[in-house]
C-alpha cells in the first residue's frame, strides 16, 4: 500500500445470498437429523471453504448419484438438477433433500410451462455450469442453450413464432441485455420472464460493484474461481476501469495489487462466507491500511423457507 495509510471500503451487499444460506443450513440440519454420512451431489455451493467446512462435519459430495449407496440421504445443490437426476433418486429409493434456490426452481417451473405451450426455449447461460445443465434438463427436447449474440445468428429453431427464453439467475440484467436484444430481432415474437424473476442478489451485488468502482483504486472480490458470480463482479469492475482481482481467500492476495491504492474497495460473490472477508480487511489494516467503512446499499431482508422434515431441527449457528 501507500506511505499514507489507505481506506478501506466494503461493498454492500456482499458475500452470502438466501438460496446459499439456505443450502448450507439445509445440508447442516440434515447431518443433525440423521448424522453423517450425508451425500451431497455436486458442491452444494462454488466455494472451496464451505465445502471443506461441511466436509468435515460429514458430508460427502459426489458427482453423480451412483456414487450414493442405497438407503442413504442425498441434497441437491443450489443449483439446482434435472428431472433424470430427480427419477433415479426416486427409483433408488433415496431419501433427498432439496437445496435448489427457489429462483432457480422458478425458473424450471416456466421452462416446464413454456414447453407445455408448445414453445422452444432459449436458455441464456454458461455452458457447463451445473445451474444451466439442471434447468436445460428439465424437458426432454426443445431447448437450445446461447452464451453470446453470435449464438443466436446460428440457433436453429422448428417455429420461430413460438420461442420463449430464460436466463441462468447469476446474470444480471446488463449481463444477458446484449443476448436478449440479438434474440428480440430475430425472433420478434419471443417470450421472456418477467424481470421479477431475476435474482435480487446478483443485481444487488453487482450495483454494489459499480457504485464502489466510483471511489476505489482497486477492487478485491472474494469467491472461487469457479463462482459464476464471483467472476462476473471482477469483470464489472474491469469494465469500468478499476483493477480488479479475484482470491478465494487472504492467502492468496499479492502486494503489488495494492500499489498506489489510496482506497481499497473489498467485496465477495453470493457464495463466499463473510468471515474471509473479515479475514482479509485484518490482513489489509495489517499491511497499512486505515479506515473500514461499509457503502451504503440496498437492504437484504429475504429469507427462504427450511424443507418440512428440516424445520423443526434447530440452526448450527448463524452464517
Amino acid at each position: 500500500m501507500n506511505d499514507k495509510q489507505s481506506e478501506i471500503l466494503l461493498a454492500n451487499p456482499r458475500g452470502f445470498c438466501a438460496g446459499v444460506e439456505r443450502a448450507i443450513e439445509i445440508v447442516e440440519r440434515a447431518l443433525q437429523r440423521f448424522g453423517a454420512p450425508i451425500y451431497v451431489r455436486h458442491e452444494v455451493v462454488h466455494n472451496k471453504f464451505v465445502v471443506d467446512d461441511l466436509r468435515n462435519k460429514g458430508a460427502v459430495f459426489v458427482e453423480e448419484l451412483d456414487e450414493v449407496p442405497a438407503g442413504n440421504t442425498v441434497i441437491f445443490s443450489a443449483h439446482g438438477v434435472s428431472l433424470a437426476v430427480r427419477q433415479e433418486a426416486e427409483r433408488r429409493g433415496l431419501r433427498v433433500f432439496d437445496a435448489t434456490c427457489p429462483l432457480v426452481t422458478k425458473v424450471h417451473i416456466e421452462v416446464g410451462r413454456m414447453r407445455e405451450q408448445g414453445r422452444e426455449i432459449v436458455m441464456i447461460g454458461h455452458k457447463g455450469h451445473p445451474e444451466v445443465e439442471g434447468t436445460m434438463g428439465q424437458v426432454k427436447t426443445g431447448i437450445h442453450l446461447v452464451e453470446t449474440p453470435d449464438d443466436v445468428a446460428s440457433l436453429q429453431v422448428a417455429d420461430p413464432e413460438k420461442l420463449a427464453y430464460v436466463t441462468q439467475t447469476t446474470l444480471s440484467v446488463d449481463d444477458t441485455r446484449a443476448v436478449i436484444e440479438a434474440l428480440k430481432r430475430r425472433f420478434p415474437t419471443i417470450v421472456g420472464p418477467d424481470t421479477k424473476d431475476i435474482c435480487y442478489a446478483t443485481q444487488n451485488r453487482q450495483q454494489a460493484v459499480r457504485e464502489l468502482a466510483k471511489v476505489v483504486d482497486v477492487i478485491l472480490v472474494v469467491g472461487a474461481p469457479n463462482s459464476s458470480n464471483s467472476n462476473r463482479l471482477r469483470e464489472i469492475a474491469e469494465e469500468l476501469g478499476v483493477r480488479s482481482y479475484l482470491l478465494e481467500d487472504v492467502t492468496q492476495l499479492k502486494d503489488h495489487w495494492l500499489e498506489n491504492a489510496r482506497v481499497v474497495g473489498v467485496t465477495a460473490g453470493a457464495s463466499a462466507p463473510d468471515e474471509l472477508v473479515q479475514e482479509l480487511v485484518k490482513e489489509l489494516v495489517r499491511r497499512g491500511g486505515g479506515e473500514v467503512s461499509v457503502m451504503p446499499g440496498a437492504d437484504e431482508n429475504v429469507r427462504f423457507r427450511m424443507p418440512t422434515e428440516l424445520i423443526d431441527v434447530p440452526a448450527v449457528a448463524a452464517h
